[in-house]
């Protein structure tokens, strides 16, 4: 086996080996993975991933740059609401210059604008990345996957390791 060969078969993505890309851990029985992908291509990216594990109920925390074009926005909601059960959207230091509430409608129209996963699809808007991820956790069963995109990435990630210890 070459050196590139045995680093790849014992490659994990952690946080503290690629902090915020598909660092997944362990809470209640389900499966809560972070990620810092906040465009369309990558939501895009997780989700085709996301389709490959068995999910009692799919959920998401998601929020949307507020530098980024409306339509890109609006694009990650419509993402989200054609393949998650449970959305959590928040706003919080991502905001970069747009007023409040405004990511949360263009996520709220992309997410109209999709075909739903399920006819029984919970959506909810909190203020705050911890609050919306806490919320995320609380409602966690066995069997659940989590996608939680996260703003504040090393924050992030301790909140993350520091709530999930499995239980």
């Amino acid at each position: 086996m070459t050196t590139i060969e045995a680093a790849l078969a014992n490659f994990e993505s952690t946080p503290d080996t690629v902090p915020g890309r598909f660092n997944t851990f362990k809470h209640r029985g389900s499966t809560v993975i972070a990620d810092y992908g906040h465009n369309p291509d990558a939501l895009s990216a997780l989700v085709k991933t996301l389709s490959t594990l068995p999910a009692k109920t799919r959920r998401i925390v998601l929020s949307a740059a507020g530098d980024r074009r409306d339509e890109d926005i609006i694009a990650q909601g419509k993402i989200a609401g054609g393949f998650f059960e449970h959305i959590v959207l928040y706003e919080d230091a991502c905001l970069r210059g747009r007023p409040e509430n405004s990511t949360f409608e263009l996520l709220q129209q992309g997410i109209q604008a999709a075909e739903p996963s399920s006819k029984k699809q919970t959506i909810e808007t909190i203020r705050g990345e911890f609050n919306a991820t806490q919320k995320a956790l609380d409602c966690c069963e066995p069997g659940d996957v989590t996608l939680v995109l996260i703003d504040q990435v090393d924050a992030a990630l301790a909140y993350l390791q520091k709530a999930c210890k499995e239980k």
